[in-house]
């Protein structure tokens, strides 16, 4: 006669919460992309981590720092650095492969094959996918460079002198935090931007591939102005002083005690070039310079160019985007 006993529902197990939406799409869209970012941050951290160690195990042996630098073997110094300088030269090429694999089909491969027109109208609006793309392609860009750009300025710089002396032409400019994640974010919004504009995807990988290089070989050749050079005065033929060392020479003269300046040949083919420097006065030899100090300030105005275009490069594709037709 009594009513049966109320049966109580099994606990609900709790299952770990994954990814919905829009998040669950681009992970699953790019994929690869993300097993190769993943890839290239692990085992590229890998391998300069054991690449320091073994040049300070190398350095340590031959009796550095307690001995000075000139007295190491000239093998070592040059295979020091070769190794410094070739894993610079290696994460060089990143933001440009970014740039093409990455930013050129990431729109410009979803209007080819109608997967934004499908996407936008699945109640999903155009600009919240556009941001999220956006957001996806940066991050992956930045968070790969900057843990690569760290690393290897970490590397480098314990090795002290026996760093490359040539760090503004060569690979440790670059190729070191922040000048690396913001090349990187710079050539992805460029490629962003020109495959919004193209609808086919190769044709946006080989424009942005064009553009990019000529940007970054631009960009070489305008690092001189991102500070003022150093000038020094020492006499002529007197061994260069101490602070000229590990500096990247802009220029070199012959001046006079007044301050006047010469070609650095000049009289040097004069018969008498000692007679030829004395009627015109020459005492000195001058260099103008950038001092390894102004190094990280050069980096971050070059970091701040790049991050003011990019921002200019995603402004213009999400202003685009309220417009054009996807």
């Amino acid at each position: 006669m009594t009513a049966p006993a109320p049966v109580r529902p099994a606990a609900a197990t709790v299952r770990p919460r994954r990814l919905r939406g829009l998040a669950w799409l681009l992970v699953h869209q790019h994929r690869a992309a993300l097993v190769l970012c993943a890839a290239a941050t692990v085992l590229g951290s890998a391998w300069m981590l054991y690449q320091r160690a073994a040049v300070l195990d190398t350095l340590h042996s031959a009796g550095w720092p307690a001995r000075p630098v000139d007295s190491l073997a000239p093998e070592t110094a040059d295979r020091v650095r070769a190794d410094i300088d070739s894993m610079g030269r290696k994460l060089g090429w990143l933001p440009l492969l970014f740039g093409v694999f990455l930013g050129a089909p990431l729109l410009a491969a979803d209007r080819e094959q109608g997967t934004a027109r499908l996407v936008t109208t699945q109640s999903v609006p155009r600009g919240r996918w556009l941001r999220w793309k956006l957001c996806f392609a940066l991050a992956a860009a930045v968070l790969t460079t900057t843990v690569l750009g760290l690393l290897y300025g970490w590397w480098w710089r314990s090795a002290g002198p026996l760093a490359p002396a040539d760090w503004l032409s060569g690979a440790l400019f670059d190729s070191s935090a922040p000048v690396l994640p913001a090349t990187a974010l710079f050539t992805t919004s460029l490629g962003i931007a020109v495959g919004a504009l193209a609808r086919r995807a190769v044709p946006a990988m080989t424009v942005t591939f064009l553009v990019s290089g000529a940007a970054l070989f631009a960009g070489d050749l305008l690092k001189g102005g991102l500070a003022t050079p150093r000038r020094l005065a020492f006499p002529l033929g007197s061994p260069e002083p101490p602070v000229l060392e590990h500096v990247v020479q802009v220029d070199q003269w012959v001046g006079t005690a007044s301050g006047r300046l010469y070609g650095w040949g000049t009289c040097v083919n004069d018969p008498a070039p000692d007679g030829c420097r004395a009627a015109r006065g020459i005492v000195d030899s001058v260099w103008e310079y950038f001092g390894r100090d102004q190094m990280a300030g050069m980096q971050w105005i070059a970091a701040g160019v790049l991050l003011g275009l990019s921002a200019v490069l995603v402004g213009s594709v999400l202003r685009w985007s309220r417009r054009g037709a996807l």
